[in-house]
């Protein structure tokens, strides 16, 4: 069976027992601040276990695309080592939503193991909790009683595959918070029929075997972990299953690794036609090299084809990290010294068109930001290893490099610590790993505390299914409290606090959220309390708002919980909220502008929607020219004047959006019904949930501010519109009016400007001869002035010996334009005399200047090292500087110290 055939299997299997397909959400997670990517399967489904929203059907089936690469499920730095650890994964996987529960779902899983894939029975083992009384939760007697009878069902019940697991192995939990519960595990042993009759498999199972994997997971969600670590009962109990697709594979086509499989064998074929090696599935560093790059490529493409690029920070540093550690594999074992990883993309996008269709629409786009990350980081090999060099040598004796060093190397030219090892050892020598991990841990501790959250327990004071949004068609509501908690970051203490409806907009597909006013009202003659919203932000399907903390707001608020008469008016800001909506319409009508003129590969790859502007970036290779900048601006500037209105559709099935022509975007997760906005059926059809003008003609003008890169194939537009943009005008307006002010009001004012700036070219021509006659008269004044004496030390240019020659001394205080004149009066001085050792001082427009040049006999004979002298002499002008043995220079803030510094000079050339 193929890969492709058992996904389809598991699909079509839970298909026949009433489950809807639903299909993957994007390798990043939106709206959840606890995960920085979706590392499970039921990562999309959470606010479902929460009771936060409604599902789509209480019977879900899905294969969901993983990353596991941070925080407590990171499985990072084994890929490559074993067999079945992976960073992007597919997990299949069947969902109830307060539907069935124990039984059905491990029967079913048993049917589908044994009876559809034809899985032996007598290697398969399964676990369930054995209860933990810390956190009062008990053994799983229910789960243990329909594993016998599952497992026996020939004859007996049977419990020798039963395993008992600890809360580590059998209760499953996301993260420190949110749905949890206990699960029942099952393992298969994939060894060979003398190592079994060796060994019981029930021995090895959750004992990192190889062959012996557990491959289904079957969780049982009944509890939602608190922030204070306590447990308490879900609305309702769920189960969440998720089976690794690639150990499936493993198992039914009866290999002995992930990696053997079809999913993979493509990939590391064509690696080894790139490389010129063999795989042979060992530990070879060669094999573990293909490993790595067969498994990367998988998570770096589909997170770019999600929408994610590579970059410096957060979920974008991530998948540059693990871009970078495929590309040293391939650099350190297959000797890639050119882009390869860009080459496997294609024969990726065809392996998984039917499933994940995203990779395959932009596989242009994900090859060229893979092929440009991979050319600059191969750069950047090439300047550590050169740095690398420079610090070997600098070493004198020593035989370790220090962890601060290795930690440069790694944090300032991105040169892995592991690689930096492995050439210390290639020259005998070794790295302070404790040193470097110190300073990586301190690096780390900055990083959280720059980063501090915590957020407390909610207080529930009324239980509702569902938060309204009203914000489409008003900026007020009468609104009830439905629950509040306190949070703790770089702001201070703030309060959240979810109402049962609510017209304000949270921070959702690059619009910012609203602020506003909550007025509290009393039930004791009206009486009112105004508290500010400072934002409005979504947290998995709740719409938060943020206000500050302040005295008496517990009071206020349980007073709005809808059992006192007392309530909260939510006023919108509804000025600022005008304003995004003028940026958040200009942005449609942008992105249709910039399809029409660059292509239709333009695709939107991050945006900010606020009051005072816009920004877009967009996937395009080549820096806009002038004339398409002006074209774009042009094209919107007349959809603004053809006073366009807005159509909007809400709750439009999904494939009817699609026929309509909406524009979608990679990397967002849409419900079966969507919202369509569009200007112009024939122009601007989008998918968005985001707040818009009534007609085009509201936002007035449209002003293109910038236009740059911000990553490989990402360009980034800015622009203002409506008040924004009146005032960029009126600003542009001011400094033409008093540039022709001050040119005397001439009729062409960029005229004017041009021959200011061609007579000032031509002053300066004639100030830089000047310069420059003084300087040669300089230099013909200093040519007299220098001390010529014999030195018996210095080696004969023939080679003959030590022999007695000249030497040239000067030391003086000079008075040149600039630090380039002082630099090129030392060279022409060197020019023009053999043997010169010189220290020259000047003052130029208030701050010291020194320059020190030596001759290479000097050099040898004394040891003398001008970079060297020069710092030493930078100390009297309170200064440093540096340089090459030859020839120094040397800055400073101190200009009194300029002669000491020169006596200085004298006295270490010994005159």
């Amino acid at each position: 069976m193929t890969s492709s055939e058992i996904r389809r299997q598991f699909l079509d299997f839970f298909r026949s027992k009433g489950h809807l397909i639903v299909p993957s959400a994007p390798l990043v997670a939106k709206n959840d601040p606890t995960l920085m990517f979706n590392n499970s399967g039921m990562a999309q489904f959470k606010d479902f276990f929460l009771g936060n929203g409604t599902p789509p059907a209480k019977r879900v089936a899905d294969t969901q695309k993983c990353l596991r690469v941070s925080g407590k499920h990171n499985d990072l730095e084994d890929v490559g080592f074993d067999t079945y650890h992976h960073t992007m994964f597919e997990m299949l996987g069947n969902w109830s939503f307060g539907d069935y529960f124990k039984k059905e779902a491990l029967e079913w899983s048993w049917e589908l193991l044994t009876d559809v894939f034809k899985l032996p029975k007598d290697r398969i083992y399964v676990s369930v909790f054995k209860g933990d009384e810390t956190d009062g939760v008990p053994f799983d007697q229910e789960s243990w009683d329909i594993w016998k009878g599952i497992i026996g069902r020939s004859g007996e019940p049977d419990d020798s595959r039963i395993i008992l697991g600890n809360k580590k192995d059998n209760f499953w939990e996301m993260g420190a918070t949110g749905p949890c519960g206990p699960c029942s595990e099952i393992h298969i042993d994939l060894r060979s029929p003398e190592e079994v009759a060796a060994k019981s498999g029930k021995e090895l199972v959750n004992a990192d075997h190889p062959q012996v994997v557990e491959i289904w997971n079957n969780v049982f969600m009944q509890f939602n972990r608190k922030a204070d670590g306590s447990l308490e009962e879900l609305p309702a109990r769920h189960v969440d299953t998720g089976m690794g697709f690639e150990r499936l594979c493993m198992a039914i086509q009866g290999k002995q690794s992930n990696y053997d499989t079809d999913v993979f064998s493509g990939t590391i074929n064509l690696i080894e036609q790139l490389s010129g090696r063999t795989y042979t599935g060992k530990m070879e560093k060669s094999d573990v090299a293909m490993r790595v790059i067969a498994d990367h490529i998988r998570a770096v493409s589909f997170a770019i084809g999600d929408g994610l690029v590579p970059s410096n920070a957060k979920a974008g540093y991530v998948i540059r990290r693990i871009l970078r550690r495929a590309i040293r594999y391939g650099y350190s074992y297959l000797g890639f010294t050119e882009p390869f990883m860009c080459k496997l993309v294609p024969l990726l996008a065809d392996q998984f068109a039917d499933v994940f269709p995203e990779l395959d629409a932009q596989q242009e786009f994900v090859a060229t930001v893979i092929r440009e990350e991979e050319t600059a980081f191969l750069r950047t090999l090439g300047t550590g290893l050169t740095r690398l060099d420079q610090i070997i040598e600098q070493l004198g004796g020593a035989k370790t490099i220090p962890g601060e060093t290795v930690f440069e190397l790694n944090d300032t030219f991105g040169f892995p610590a592991d690689l930096t090892a492995l050439i210390a050892r290639e020259k005998g020598l070794s790295i302070d790993e404790l040193g470097f991990e110190t300073a990586l841990q301190a690096q780390k501790q900055r990083s959280r505390k720059d980063a501090s959250y915590s957020a407390g327990d909610w207080i529930e004071l009324q239980d509702v299914d569902t938060v309204e949004f009203v914000g489409y068609d008003q900026l007020s509501s009468w609104s009830q409290v439905v629950k509040y908690r306190r949070v703790q970051n770089k702001q201070g203490t703030q309060v959240q606090v979810v109402l049962d409806k609510t017209p304000f907009y949270a921070e959702s597909g690059g619009q910012i959220g609203d602020t506003g006013r909550f007025d509290i009202y009393f039930d004791n003659g009206g009486e009112m309390t105004s508290v500010p919203v400072l934002d409005t932000r979504k947290e998995n399907n709740l719409t938060i708002h943020i206000l500050a903390d302040q005295p008496g707001l517990d009071e206020l608020l349980q007073l709005a919980d809808g059992q006192h008469a007392a309530g909260v008016s939510a006023e919108v800001d509804a000025h600022r909220r005008e304003l995004i909506a003028d940026n958040h319409s200009a942005t449609h009508l942008m992105h249709s502008a910039l399809r029409e003129v660059l292509g239709p590969h333009v695709a939107q790859k991050g945006s900010y929607v606020g009051p005072d502007a816009l920004r877009f970036d967009f996937s395009h290779f080549g820096k806009m020219t002038d004339e398409e900048i002006n074209r774009v601006e042009t094209i919107v500037n007349e959809r603004i004047r053809q006073n366009i209105p807005l159509d909007e559709k809400r709750n439009v099935p999904i494939d009817q959006a699609r026929a309509m022509g909406a524009t979608a975007l990679f990397g967002e997760k849409y419900g079966d019904f969507v919202r369509v906005i569009t200007f112009d059926p024939t122009y601007s059809v989008e998918l968005c949930g985001g707040t818009h003008v009534p007609s085009t003609g509201q936002i007035g003008l449209f002003k293109l501010t910038s236009e740059g890169s911000v990553s490989t194939g990402v360009r980034r537009i800015e622009a203002k519109t409506s008040e924004g943009a009146w005032t960029v005008i009126n600003e542009q307006l001011a400094v033409n009016s008093a540039l022709k002010e001050l040119l005397k009001a001439p009729k062409d004012v960029v005229k004017a400007v041009q021959t200011l700036l061609d007579e000032r070219a031509a002053l300066q021509k004639q100030v830089e001869l000047l310069e420059n006659e003084k300087i040669q008269q300089l230099k013909n004044e200093l040519l007299g002035k220098i001390i010529f004496v014999k030195d018996s030390e210095i080696e004969a240019p023939t080679g003959a010996g030590k022999t007695e020659a000249a030497l040239s001394f000067l030391v003086e205080r000079v008075t040149v334009p600039n630090a380039d004149a002082l630099k090129q009066l030392a060279y022409d001085l060197k020019a023009k005399v053999d043997n010169i050792a010189l220290v020259l001082g000047a003052d130029i427009n208030g701050k010291p200047q020194l320059a020190v040049m030596l001759p290479d006999s000097l050099i040898k004979s004394r040891g003398l090292n001008a970079g060297q002298i020069v710092k030493d002499l930078a100390k009297h002008i309170k200064g440093g500087g540096g340089g090459q043995p030859f020839f120094a220079t040397a800055g400073g803030t101190d200009v009194t110290g300029l002669d000491a510094a020169l006596a200085q000079g004298r006295v270490l050339l010994n005159l």
